[in-house]
């Protein structure tokens, strides 16, 4: 095209531009003139339900499908909850979230009701992201390709397997979702995360998020810097980084947390468990089980156990140190060294995976193909048995990506924001949240030392506690980075449920 002709093109589109985009900036407001409907989400409470689960109000609100064309009259619904100060004097709102990406928060602003300095001082709202819960859903039509085969595998029929199953997922999911699929983003969820505080009146709010949390919050703070005030982001992904690179550290992440804390712990109690008297003993019984299982899987009361079955259970019981107890009592009763012990919905069942993939792989263009993830697996499963050879993004590298552009989380113009970090997170290692503090402008990091819990805040950590409700509440900004000593690992059979664990338990009991 000639000099002229180009410059011709581009005038015009400019003056498009200018012209559409008042037009769809009238149409976006448009939507913040709505009113939420609040109501007690569930009469009568439930039983097991925390002190006060009764003030839990639920609601919703509409958004546009797609940010970027909101006059289009495609729209999705967002479901929210919260609960007010008794007397009804909120100093700030509080937005939650406890990650994922697409996990279901409605059910987090119960577990503050035990947090009174929190609860009694702000609402606190709980969200169900766009694709998940009870908001508008994708679904990969129930298939998911994690734990169809062993990756430990490594012959060319189980690859084969392997990988064409996460083609199948991509596949899967972005045909199941349909359109809306393509608009399962950061950048679209933030939006709705504005639109809520809108729909709200108000013009600041405060953000507490965890795990993928952290992220959300980092991106609502990069489009939205002057609408944030308070930000909590607990037990960090590296949000400077690609998604691609948080989930590369997985592996190293849950190995560390398995060899220098679980096995230890294990076998200073095998007395109960009888798995090995030293931490390396307790991981070649893992070994030999393993080993075991992949030539015969066993069926207990709760299931069939394939090696992949046990790798999730050691996988889930690193979370929390309460998980702990229950992780080796399956691994003692699989290694046979303990007798067996007998013993509102979404509309798609799989939303929550299903908005997991789609915002991973919306979001990411992905750096390699199948020969990548092959070589990538065998790298990282010789370093990190545990879960060095699960690749979750791996369906990211079939993924028809729509044109996802994400601004660059950098912490430029955003109030000074709260990270809160273990030590041994075994999800979300303190390496690529030590990297995202140091891209993250104004950033202060309280480090939990000699700790690997994940979730942190709102549990039973005094100093955490009083160090985020000081931030929080107070409006007390940390000078500079800070420590807080971690909480001993608990005595055998000790069982409590952390922050995020809890939030889930009262959601499936809700059925939500």
């Amino acid at each position: 095209m000639h000099r002229k002709n180009i410059a011709a093109t581009l005038a015009v589109v400019t003056a498009t531009s200018l012209l559409i985009a008042p037009q769809a900036q009238a149409q976006a407001s448009a939507f913040a003139t709505q009113e939420i409907k609040w109501q007690r989400c569930f009469d009568p409470v439930p039983p097991g339900f925390p002190p006060g689960a009764e003030r839990l109000e639920c609601g919703n609100f509409t958004a546009p499908m797609d940010w970027n064309n909101p006059g289009n009259g495609k729209t999705i619904t967002i479901a929210v909850s919260r609960t007010v100060p008794l007397n009804g004097k909120a100093k700030t709102a509080v937005f939650t979230n406890p990650g994922g990406p697409g996990g279901e928060g409605r059910t987090l602003p119960l577990i503050y009701l035990s947090r009174p300095k929190l609860s009694e001082n702000a609402e606190i709202y709980g969200i169900d992201v766009r694709g998940t819960g009870a908001s508008s859903n994708i679904t990969c039509g129930g298939f998911d390709a994690l734990g169809a085969t062993d990756p430990r595998d490594r012959s060319k029929a189980n690859l084969d397997l392997l990988y064409g199953s996460m083609e199948l997922q991509a596949k899967f999911c972005q045909t199941k979702s349909g359109e809306f699929g393509k608009f399962v983003t950061t950048e679209q969820t933030v939006k709705d995360l504005d639109l809520l505080r809108q729909v709200l009146g108000r013009k600041k709010v405060d953000w507490l998020g965890y795990s993928g949390g952290s992220w959300m919050g980092a991106y609502y703070a990069t489009y939205f810097p002057k609408t944030l005030d308070k930000i909590v982001l607990d037990s960090n992904t590296e949000f400077t980084a690609p998604w691609q690179t948080v989930f590369g550290d997985f592996g190293m992440g849950f190995e560390r947390r398995f060899r220098v804390d679980f096995a230890p712990w294990v076998a200073q109690h095998d007395d109960v468990y009888h798995l090995g008297k030293t931490g390396e003993e307790v991981r070649q019984t893992y070994e030999r089980t393993r080993k075991k299982l992949a030539e015969q899987p066993v069926t207990l009361p709760d299931g069939t156990y394939y090696p992949v079955t046990l790798d999730l259970v050691l996988a889930q019981g690193q979370y929390s140190k309460y998980a702990f107890d229950g992780a080796a009592r399956k691994l003692a009763e699989l290694a046979g060294a303990v007798p067996a012990q007998l013993k509102a919905q979404a509309s798609y069942p799989d939303a929550q995976t299903a908005t997991l993939n789609t915002i991973l792989c919306n979001d990411t263009k992905f750096r390699g193909d199948r020969r990548y993830l092959e070589r990538d697996a065998a790298q990282d499963g010789a370093k990190w048995p545990l879960l060095g050879y699960y690749q979750i993004m791996g369906p990211c590298a079939f993924w028809d990506r729509p044109n996802v552009n994400l601004k660059h989380p950098n912490g430029i113009g955003v109030a000074p924001t709260l990270m809160v970090q273990s030590e041994r997170d075994a999800a979300t290692p303190i390496e690529g949240a030590r990297r995202a503090h140091a891209g993250f402008a104004g950033s202060r990091m309280l480090t939990v030392k000699d700790e690997g819990d994940h979730g942190i805040y709102g549990f039973d950590n005094p100093c955490v506690n009083d160090v985020v409700e000081r931030y929080l509440v107070d409006r007390v900004t940390p000078a500079g980075d800070l420590s807080c000593p971690g909480v001993p690992l608990p005595e055998p059979g000790a069982q409590r449920a952390g922050v995020l664990e809890q939030a889930r338990n009262l959601a499936v009991q809700l059925g939500w």
